[in-house]
């Protein structure tokens, strides 16, 4: 093969054409008394305290518009929980303490809701919309237009300064590593460009100080035959050792073949959060794994948390793109680099690609003050 073939290829990856797509953008902003005095000023001479009309008044205007810019899926969310969303071909929403799901198929599924309880002040708002239809991605920069254009008259309405509203859009492409070996699946080539780059050549454009992180999270399951890689003491104190520090082993020595030097395993039970950071921080929060990262640093290193108490269902990989690896023509390479490291590792944990699902999920994130 030519060295120009080889460059050629480094350029492109090819996901599977059953991948599943999904973009979502929230709007937050804190619920101040002065907000609560502007929109309820009866509030404040409130024996008890009781938030169900302000609740109300603003996901009606949000619904109001919603419909007027034609955005079939919007959701008002004030419960404090951290929204996130998968594909699914059944619509559902699930809650735990710190998070509320949403489940659904972008093509055939319409959602307005609101999620609060009156007699509780949350801390924040988000106004999430969901990309419905079909081709997600390549309509991404014309959903975010349009929500912008939503988001501004909404603020306009209630009189909200737009440096306060955090705009974060996500936008991730979710395949089985393995899908070919499975059904033959045909694959799609993608430079995956990005954000900002699809997105100028549609005339969208963001802030100078906006913030891009670009990853990926990697599900592996911890099946029987994994287990019995290892020798698995009941009556130790940490009985699953063994079993943590094997799938580590491989996940260093396969990031370090590919020069992956951001990453994190999690084998602890919790929920990956990754957020970009200037200061990188790992930190548990209740049931979410804190991971923030900054792509501009060269190398964060490769960490892994788990508890050797605990035996989960999945381990649960995170690599994240450095600068250095955002090339002009997009993030196929990083993408590229991931996946052959996923075969070597699973490789060495001996998992069967005809049954044994890896899932993974290309994310994409960029978020900014409006």
């Amino acid at each position: 093969m030519s060295i120009i073939r080889k460059r050629s290829a480094a350029t492109k990856a090819y996901i599977p054409n059953n991948a599943r797509d999904n973009q979502y953008i929230i709007a937050q902003f804190n619920l101040t008394d002065e907000l609560l005095n502007k929109l309820t000023p009866q509030w404040k001479n409130q024996a008890s305290h009781n938030y169900l009309a302000l609740y109300q008044k603003l996901s009606q205007n949000f619904f109001d518009l919603c419909q007027q810019f034609e955005i079939d899926n919007g959701l008002f969310i004030a419960n404090d929980k951290i929204p996130r969303v998968r594909y699914s071909n059944e619509m559902h929403q699930w809650q735990t303490n710190q998070q509320i799901l949403f489940y659904y198929n972008p093509s055939i599924h319409q959602l307005t809701k609101t999620f609060y309880d009156g007699e509780v002040r949350a801390k924040k708002i988000n106004l999430l919309f969901l990309a419905s239809g079909e081709d997600i991605r390549l309509n991404s920069a014309r959903f975010h237009a349009k929500t912008s254009q939503l988001l501004t008259t909404f603020f306009k309405d209630i009189d909200l300064d737009s440096l306060m509203v955090r705009l974060r859009d996500h936008q991730h492409i979710t395949y089985d590593l393995f899908a070919k070996q499975k059904d033959s699946s045909e694959s799609v080539a993608h430079k995956l460009r990005q954000v900002k780059t699809r997105y100028a050549s549609h005339q969208v454009s963001f802030p100078q100080d906006h913030k891009e992180i670009t990853y990926t999270v990697v599900t592996i399951p911890v099946t029987n035959a994994l287990l019995n890689l290892v020798d698995i003491d009941p009556h130790s104190p940490d009985p699953f050792n063994p079993l943590y520090t094997k799938i580590t082993d491989a996940f260093t020595v396969a990031s370090k073949h590919f020069n992956l030097n951001n990453g994190t395993l999690i084998a602890n039970g919790l929920v990956p959060i990754v957020r970009h950071s200037h200061n990188e921080n790992m930190a548990k929060e209740g049931e979410l794994q804190m991971l923030g990262y900054n792509p501009e640093k060269t190398q964060c290193g490769m960490v892994s948390k788990w508890d050797a108490n605990q035996l989960v269902d999945q381990v649960q990989v995170i690599f994240v793109a450095q600068q250095n690896e955002k090339q002009e023509a997009g993030y196929a390479r990083f993408l590229n680099h991931t996946e052959q490291a996923l075969r070597l590792m699973v490789t060495e944990l001996e998992l069967i690609p005809e049954k044994d699902q890896i899932t993974v999920r290309f994310h994409q994130h960029i978020a900014y003050n409006i």
